[in-house]
């Protein structure tokens, strides 16, 4: 390398606004977009980890008021018809429909049982629903992110290219940074999609863990409740 061109390369700013000011209106756009669905991303991460904590608190102190040994139904008018916690809601729900199933002379209706797993059914699809809204798009991102972003790599290298063919020279002043610029799109595909991965397996764990819990209270109610009607 002769010191004509190590001296041009090392006038070249390689900062990365640099980068992103040097490089073509497509390439500036797939970034723009990476680092959107990055900032995105995390917001929803942030999200998902403070609503499952505390749907993990609601759930905690709600088994303890159940399980207390208080009577179900003083339990449900405290608690009412319209709760706010995710358990408490499944737990309404099948209360609602157990006294909804009694006739006036305080018969059940034939098959109150069924009607009660379907109604916390419902009730654990809904909270499932609303615990898992937003991580498709951690998952969306996860498995797009690299790709768009080589495809601004793809984009910033033939630009690149065809910028050394019309000045005819090939030295590391004129190739370096192209190539760089179109480099920094598959970067920020990286570091938008590495994040997303992790946060989506992690929160989606969570989420399994969170509403097998929903499902393991609504067997454990519909037990008591079948003993009730048996008896």
């Amino acid at each position: 390398m002769n010191t004509e061109t190590l001296a041009a390369a090392q006038e070249i700013d390689f900062s990365l606004l640099a980068l992103f000011a040097r490089a073509t209106l497509t390439v500036k756009m797939v970034m723009l977009m990476l680092l959107a669905m990055s900032f995105w991303s995390w917001a929803i991460t942030i999200k998902k980890h403070i609503a499952f904590r505390l749907a993990r608190r609601e759930a905690a102190i709600f088994d303890q008021a159940f399980w207390s040994g208080e009577p179900l139904d003083e339990l449900f008018e405290r608690i009412g018809s319209e709760p706010v916690g995710a358990s408490e809601k499944i737990f309404a729900s099948g209360m609602l429909e157990w006294r909804r199933s009694h006739r006036d002379d305080g018969r059940l209706i034939a098959g109150a049982q069924a009607r009660i797993d379907r109604s916390m059914d419902v009730a654990i699809a809904k909270q499932s629903e609303r615990l898992n809204a937003g991580l498709s798009f951690l998952a969306t991102t996860g498995s797009t992110a690299p790709f768009i972003g080589l495809f601004g790599t793809v984009w910033g290298i033939k630009h690149a290219f065809e910028q050394i063919a019309i000045s005819q020279n090939t030295n590391l002043a004129v190739v370096a940074p192209g190539i760089a610029e179109a480099l920094l799109a598959t970067g920020i595909g990286l570091m938008a999609a590495i994040p997303a991965v992790v946060f989506y397996n992690k929160l989606n764990a969570d989420s399994e863990h969170i509403i097998g819990g929903y499902e393991a209270f609504a067997d454990e109610f519909s037990t008591i409740l079948s003993r009730q009607l048996d008896a």
